[in-house]
């Protein structure tokens, strides 16, 4: 999925981890005669499954004596890490192939949990279809490649023409600054005090999405940066961080986002996708390029009038200034197991999963960016998404997460000072202060700058 719901104790979720490895412990680990594939699914997450049930028989079908274990996990973003984490510890239950968000990858590497994957990709002629920045998506710090993306997203701002046509906004909506957005949230506020004006995602139950979908968002397009690429290293004392959860404070404060109890429940994006935007109860909301997922026929929300009431926008830098818009990417990736007993079956299934075909499905299915030139192409994929050139237009504007083994810890801080913010424990500045220190101790001395 696209973001983190709630997220459950460790204990809960390793008692959940055990349970789940103990009903498959007779194929554990898998052998040379079969191969496990683990990965996520939520009840707004089918896509994937459905990739996986149709792969699994074309796979044995064309591998006899082979059998393939599909093991899907119920659980969110953030259970959907910590029990894959859990798994990865033995060999007896490791998985053969798995589902891997490219923000995992380095640090998964490190671990020994991921195969390098170089010697299979010069023998698939589908690996030059991949566009170039898809390839270092799973591209480690040893250089080698340890996992093959499905396909990538692009953030920016969903809005309800409807709301904002009733509040007195011109439409097209074009915000070019953070204070168009936030003038023109109160003028929704003012006109229709009980919806929701404006929403970026803040605190820790939101987990990587409250990087993703909202002080990721911010922070790029301050004059500041998270992580000095140059320098190899983390930015601390930051006045874009600063600004970044201002702007934040500024939202919850007067009470043009969600109301914080609301904001911090995990189910949160059901609402949003189900119930306000279908209902006409929220203006806009930083969101993914995935949204029409949700809304198309099929989709869990299904709505059709979404392609009429919902226009989008890219969203602005802190005054305009640089390229004058900003968007993140990221996405998900296959990758196989290190311990995987049969590895050239493992890549085999991931280069069938991943093929023309399949790709194409999954791409139109989950509402994906394109990662494969041939796909990109398509006229069924293009004709699928009436939103998905607008969105593939802001690749020009995005940037990534720090491809490194610490960013998880990194994003974990990002999300605990947002929580403060908006739940007003501490100010912007007391919530950078405590970010730096904290940062500092993740990495030490020598790898902050600032």
């Amino acid at each position: 999925m696209h973001r983190t719901r709630a997220i459950v104790s460790l204990a809960v979720v390793a008692a959940a981890s055990v349970s789940l490895i103990g009903c498959s412990a007779d194929g554990g680990g898998g052998d040379a005669d079969s191969i496990r594939i683990v990965y996520q699914k939520t009840d707004g997450f089918v896509a994937l499954d459905d990739l996986m049930q149709k792969v699994k028989p074309e796979f044995e079908a064309a591998n006899p004596g082979i059998t393939v274990e599909l093991e899907p996990i119920v659980a969110d973003e953030g259970d959907y890490a910590t029990k894959l984490a859990l798994m990865q510890q033995s060999p007896d239950t490791a998985p053969d192939v798995f589902y891997e968000d490219t923000f995992k990858v380095r640090s998964d590497v490190d671990a020994g949990y991921l195969l390098n994957l170089d010697d299979h990709l010069e023998e698939w002629e589908d690996w030059e279809q991949f566009n170039e920045g898809a390839r270092e998506a799973g591209r480690a710090d040893d250089g080698s490649i340890y996992a093959v993306p499905l396909g990538t997203d692009t953030r920016g701002i969903w809005y309800s023409k409807s709301v904002l046509e009733a509040a007195g906004v011109a439409l097209p909506w074009e915000p070019k600054t953070w204070d168009d957005i936030l003038e023109t949230a109160r003028q929704v506020k003012a006109a229709s005090p009980d919806k929701v004006a404006f929403n970026a995602y803040a605190g820790k139950p939101a987990g990587e999405g409250s990087v993703m979908q909202g002080f990721g968002m911010l922070i790029y397009g301050t004059d500041d940066t998270l992580y000095d690429a140059d320098s190899q290293k983390w930015v601390t004392g930051s006045q874009g961080f600063i600004d970044s959860l201002q702007f934040i404070e500024t939202l919850y404060s007067e009470g043009l986002a969600p109301a914080p109890d609301v904001a911090l429940d995990g189910s949160m994006w059901q609402k949003l996708f189900g119930e306000w935007f279908p209902g006409g109860q929220i203006a806009a909301t930083i969101e993914g390029s995935w949204s029409p997922s949700f809304w198309k026929d099929g989709g869990q929300y299904a709505w059709p009038g979404y392609v009429d009431d919902i226009g989008v926008a890219a969203f602005p830098t802190q005054d305009g200034q640089g390229d004058g818009a900003v968007s993140l990417s990221g996405g998900w990736t296959l990758a196989v197991g290190a311990q995987s007993k049969n590895p050239d079956a493992a890549f085999d299934f991931l280069a069938m999963a991943l093929n023309r075909e399949n790709s194409l499905e999954y791409n139109i299915a989950n509402s994906q960016i394109a990662v494969r030139t041939d796909v990109a192409e398509d006229p069924a994929y293009l004709e699928a998404n009436p939103f998905i050139g607008y969105f593939t237009d802001l690749v020009t504007f995005t940037h990534f997460r720090p491809a490194t083994a610490d960013y998880p810890q990194i994003s974990a801080e990002i999300q605990a000072a947002t929580e403060a913010v908006m739940t007003g424990q501490m100010s912007p500045e007391e919530a950078a202060a405590a970010y730096d220190e904290a940062v500092v101790g993740i990495v030490g001395d020598d790898n902050v700058t600032g």
